[in-house]
C-alpha cells in the first residue's frame, strides 16, 4: 500500500463523495475512482458501498479510516521532526562552561538559545576544567565548550572569544582591598586558595609569581569559583582569578586589579569533525551573541581557525 493511495482513500472516506474529495486532492475525479479500486484490488476486500447519491464505508474501509488516519498523522510527525532535526532548531544541546565563564556567560548564552532556538533544550554544566571539556568534546558527552585554551587534543577546534586579565579577591576588611593595585611581588606572603593544578588559571599564577621570584603559597586547593571565593570570604587566603569573575558578587570578597596581569583566554570549542545541523546552529547564536555587542566580549579570532559551514557563512 502506497501513502498517496491511503490519503486518496481517506479524503473519500471523509468527504463521503468522490468528486469533493477530487477537489480537496486537485485532480479529476476519475483518476481518483481508478486509484481507490486498486487499492481495494491489491488488498482483495471492498472498502466503500457505492450508490449513485453517496459513498458508505464497509467495516473494512472503517478499519482502514481510523487507523490511516493515525499513520498518515505519525508519517507527518515524523517528517517535521525530521526537518527539524537537519535544520538543527530541534533537540538537547551540552554545553560546557569554565569555572568564571559560567557566571557571566551561561546566562546569557542559554538565554540566546532558548530565544532563538526555542526548540533546543539547553543543558548547561558550570565549573568545568579545560581537560574535562576537551574529554566530553571527544566523547560526544559536550556538543560545545566555552574553555581556557590551551587545547591539547587535536580533535577539539576552537575560537577564542576573549582574554581575560587576572585579578585578585581578597576578603573585603584585607588592607589590599582599599588600597592601590598590588604589585605582583607584595603577594609572596599571602596564602593562596588555589584552583586545581591542571586549571589553566592555575598554571598562570605559577608562572607569574616564579617571574618574580617566588612560588604562590597554596592554603587551599577550591574545586569551583563558587567554592574559592567562599574561602575568601572565611578569610582563608586571596585567590587569583579572571576579572569577569567579578559577576560572581559574595559578602566578604573585594576585587583588585593587579599589576601587569596577565591574560587568560577564554575560547568556543567544538569538535573538529563536526557534522551536526544543531552544532552549526548553535555556533551561529554564540558567534552572534558575543560579535553582537551585547554585554559580552567580541571574540578575537584565533588565526587559521574556521566554524564549521565557515565556506557558507562569511564570519568576521
Amino acid at each position: 500500500m502506497e501513502l498517496r493511495h491511503l490519503t486518496q482513500f481517506i479524503a473519500v472516506a471523509e468527504e463521503r463523495h468522490f468528486g469533493r474529495a477530487a477537489k480537496r486532492l486537485h485532480m479529476a475525479q476519475p483518476p481518483l475512482s481508478q486509484q481507490i479500486r486498486q487499492l481495494e484490488e491489491q488488498l482483495g476486500v471492498r472498502l466503500l458501498d457505492r450508490t449513485t447519491r453517496r459513498v458508505d464505508l464497509t467495516p473494512a474501509g472503517q478499519e482502514l479510516l481510523d487507523r490511516g488516519r493515525k499513520v498518515v498523522e505519525e508519517l507527518e510527525a515524523l517528517e517535521a521532526d525530521v526537518r527539524r532535526l537537519g535544520s538543527g532548531t530541534t533537540g538537547d544541546a551540552r554545553l560546557g562552561f569554565a569555572g568564571s565563564a559560567t557566571y557571566d556567560l551561561m546566562p546569557a548564552v542559554v538565554r540566546r538559545i532558548e530565544e532563538r532556538l526555542p526548540g533546543v533544550g539547553a543543558l548547561a554544566r558550570g565549573e568545568l576544567l579545560t581537560p574535562t571539556m576537551e574529554s566530553g568534546l571527544r566523547d560526544g558527552s559536550l556538543d560545545i565548550a566555552f574553555l581556557r585554551p590551551p587545547v591539547a587534543s587535536p580533535e577539539v577546534e576552537f575560537r577564542v572569544l576573549r582574554r581575560d586579565p587576572l585579578v585578585v579577591a581578597v576578603p573585603a576588611g584585607s588592607s589590599f582591598a582599599a588600597g592601590r593595585a598590588p604589585e605582583v611581588a607584595e603577594l609572596r606572603e599571602q596564602a593562596f586558595v588555589a584552583h586545581p593544578p591542571m586549571s589553566v588559571v592555575h598554571r598562570a599564577l605559577r608562572e607569574l609569581c616564579r617571574r618574580h621570584g617566588f612560588e604562590p603559597r597554596t592554603a587551599r586547593v577550591a574545586q569551583g569559583t563558587a567554592e574559592m571565593l567562599s574561602f575568601v570570604a572565611a578569610g582563608s587566603g586571596i585567590a587569583a582569578v579572571p576579572a569577569s569573575v567579578r559577576a560572581l558578587r559574595l559578602d566578604g570578597v573585594a576585587y583588585v586589579d593587579l599589576v601587569d596581569a596577565p591574560e587568560v583566554e577564554l575560547a568556543l570549542a567544538w569538535r573538529r569533525d563536526e557534522r551536526s545541523a544543531l552544532v552549526r546552529s548553535l555556533l551561529d547564536v554564540v558567534v552572534d551573541l558575543t560579535d553582537g555587542g551585547t554585554g559580552v566580549a567580541a571574540p578575537q579570532r584565533a588565526e587559521g581557525v574556521v566554524l564549521p559551514g565557515d565556506n557558507d557563512v562569511a564570519l568576521p
